[in-house]
């Protein structure tokens, strides 16, 4: 640019203007074509341990789920995270209000870890945010599953799947949706 500038003036100004279109090329257009980076978990655990995360809110203490885990632990030495992400109104996620369903998130994942642990799978769990796939992600930095479970309710009723939240989990984590 400014040995174009001292040459002449315009000539700066054209080398200025082509360089600021191929950055911005390079930055934004190209940029996008780039599928986000696939994160995983790194955490190491026994080679006969499996270790499953549940997603699930309304659904967290269905018989569905329970035989789910049942069969996906058969065979190995079970570790589950249940995660129930807490689900605030409108009304409370704009006043920043969230102890109510928080308190709600609460009340069901105690009643499904009841349920699991009566069916004999060592089970733990935590309310998490309210955004499913960053609960996935907060799970997977501090828990390292083998495999994701993500339980919602059939199409037609299922908010999750309405907002595609099956297939933004499956396009961002490396680990089994």
């Amino acid at each position: 640019i400014v040995i174009g500038a001292v040459i002449n003036t315009w000539l700066g100004l054209a080398v200025f203007v082509v360089l600021t279109l191929i950055v911005l090329y390079v930055a934004f257009i190209r940029g996008r074509d780039e599928p986000p980076p696939r994160v995983a978990s790194t955490l190491s655990h026994p080679d006969d341990e499996c270790r499953i995360l549940v997603i699930a809110n309304e659904t967290v203490a269905g018989d569905t789920l329970h035989e789910m885990i049942k069969r996906r632990s058969e065979g190995c030495r079970e570790n589950v995270l249940v995660v129930a992400p807490s689900q605030p109104t409108p009304l409370q996620h704009l006043a920043s209000d969230d102890n109510p369903a928080r308190a709600e998130a609460q009340e069901r994942l105690d009643a499904s870890l009841a349920k699991l642990r009566d069916a004999g799978i060592s089970a733990r769990g935590e309310v998490g945010d309210a955004d499913p796939v960053q609960s996935i992600e907060d799970a997977l930095r501090t828990f390292g599953p083998d495999e994701v479970i993500i339980s919602t309710h059939p199409e037609g009723r299922s908010h999750w799947l309405e907002r595609g939240v099956v297939e933004a989990a499956r396009e961002r984590f490396a680990v089994p949706i």
